[in-house]
């Protein structure tokens, strides 16, 4: 076997020198010059969506910008963590230096979260209280938004004090149900709702096995290495401040690339869902409804909507009586999951009445802006309620039917599950500017302190194809997973598999803080949640 084995040594100084080498000026100017640009056109298309809104008070806009300002922080303190994970390998393999791998995995994360579709942000959203969402102009819905996003903040900040690659998230994710879990335990006999379990499980569940699948995976990837791939340079650690041979570099640069853009189309949604509820919050006549929506997929919409109201008319009770608040009717649906008389009737006058709406004005941004929030809650509500009884099957609809109402929940959809561009820019700053900042020391524990010996350049590539493959996966499913975990637990298999042995202190903290962070993120969002509510 033509392989080389790494021994155990200090961290090279050079290491060393390179991790506080500070970037040259001409570098500082080029990111700082890239950041005020993006500042600039985020503020342009803020104002202008803005004066669009014809907002006169002045209250929207300092509840924006300090909700903004919360929900960035949030992508601020990610990027310590996530990002940190995408350069960790690239720098400490010399391929890159750690000012152009910080750059250039920005540029990647910039890549990915401005090409996300924005299905993982909605899919963090549906964790949510329904009611909490549908007012969250509310101040319920403003205590739920900044205590989420206060409480992940300070456990990202407390794990990347202590060097661990803790996972965004699952921080996130606890965050949501600690909101959830208080939401109803203050009003138990208002049949408001907590946690949507069964969301929830399907997303612990991605979490849970995405860092199983690091670890296996990466492990049988560098033993398939060695089998394949005879060439002894690929199997060796970093000598001193020489960069690997081209092929192994490009491998090398190849991973960071696909992990940094993977990262961004994923973790880097996790707060536009967020960010998206602030803005209707805020300013419901600017973004209650996509007004980027053109005058004839509007069209579409109505003859969607049309072909809807008949379905359902078709499965409605014909006993059933309608009550006063249609939407309420169909909220508890959405919360109980059970079927009642009046549900589908309920879910069909929502439905037409979206369709008178936009039959009127012709396009969303021509709703008067009273309307627009009021429009947007009704096409959210049918949507979810749709997708709920698809695949739920309940009633049993013929897949013509089905066919058609997924066409409606789409085009739904495109009216209230949007993001705009100038959001997923300040994202991408959010993140790359955290990585600027708090890369080092996750950089530190993922070369060097998971295996007993230093990473290797086959190591460190395969935990960045595991890596790659198993974000994009979970990309096309809509589910969030950390960046975070998955590297690490894919170096801690590849030293596994490559006998290297593993720093057991290491792993334990790791594991601590995985199974930690839901329970005590859960415990803060909660906490600041029954505060906040109080305020």
């Amino acid at each position: 076997m033509a392989a080389t084995t790494a021994t155990a040594l200090p961290r090279p100084s050079i290491l060393d020198r390179k991790i506080k080498h500070r970037p040259s000026k001409k570098g500082l100017i080029a990111f700082l010059s890239a950041v005020a640009a993006g500042v600039v056109y985020i503020v342009f298309h803020v104002a202008h969506d803005l004066n669009a809104a014809s907002i006169t008070s002045y209250a929207p806009y300092l509840m924006l910008g300090m909700a903004l300002l919360i929900a960035l922080g949030f992508e601020f303190v990610n990027g310590f963590h996530d990002t940190a994970n995408a350069v960790a390998t690239v720098i400490y393999t010399h391929s890159l230096e750690p000012n152009v791998a910080v750059v250039w995995s920005g540029l990647c994360n910039l890549a990915g979260v401005l090409l996300s579709s924005g299905t993982v942000a909605f899919a963090v959203i549906t964790l949510l209280p329904v009611e909490l969402i549908l007012q969250v102009s509310s101040g319920a819905g403003f205590s739920m938004v900044f205590a989420l996003l206060i409480a992940a903040i300070l456990w990202n900040l407390g794990t990347w004090w202590l060097g661990l690659p803790a996972s965004s998230s699952h921080t996130m994710v606890g965050s949501i149900i600690g909101v959830g879990i208080a939401n109803q335990l203050l009003m138990p006999h208002t049949g408001t709702s907590g946690v949507d379990w069964e969301q929830c499980i399907k997303v612990l569940k991605a979490l849970l096995i995405s860092p199983l699948i690091g670890f296996v995976f990466a492990g049988m990837l560098i033993l398939l290495a060695k089998q394949v791939a005879k060439f002894p340079e690929l199997y060796e650690a970093p000598k001193d401040n020489t960069p690997p041979p081209f092929p192994i570099r490009a491998l090398m640069i190849g991973t960071c690339t696909g992990v940094s853009y993977f990262h961004g189309s994923n973790d880097g949604q996790k707060g536009m869902g967020l960010i998206m509820l602030i803005l209707i919050g805020t300013v419901p006549t600017a973004y209650a409804l996509n007004h980027a929506v053109s005058p004839a997929q509007a069209q579409s919409y109505i003859v969607a909507s049309e072909s809807a109201g008949q379905i359902l008319q078709h499965h409605a009770d014909p006993k059933a009586v309608l009550t006063a608040n249609a939407r309420q009717t169909v909220t508890d649906y959405i919360r109980t999951k059970q079927l009642q008389p009046n549900t589908i009737l309920a879910l069909r006058t929502l439905v037409d009445d979206t369709t008178r709406e936009i039959s009127l004005y012709k396009q969303y941004r021509s709703v008067p802006p009273q309307e627009q929030a009021n429009v947007r809650n009704n096409m959210y509500v049918a949507s979810e309620a749709l997708r709920i009884m698809i695949k739920a099957n309940d009633p049993a609809f013929t897949p013509d039917e089905r066919k058609a109402l997924e066409s409606y929940k789409a085009k739904a959809d495109t009216a209230t599950k949007f993001i705009p561009a100038w959001v997923k820019v300040a994202v991408a700053l959010a993140l790359g500017l955290g990585t600027m900042v708090g890369w080092k020391r996750i950089v530190v524990t993922v070369g060097e302190r998971i295996g007993k010996e230093h990473l290797t350049y086959a190591q460190g590539a395969s935990a960045g194809l595991v890596a790659m493959g198993t974000i994009f996966a979970a990309d096309k499913f809509g589910l969030p997973v950390s960046t975070t975990h998955i590297l690490s637990s894919g170096v801690a298999g590849t030293m596994a598999a490559n006998g290297n042995g593993l720093r057991f202190a290491t792993i334990r903290n790791i594991a601590a803080g995985w199974v930690f962070t839901l329970p005590a993120a859960a415990l803060l969002s909660g906490t600041l949640y029954c505060l906040f509510r109080l305020i």
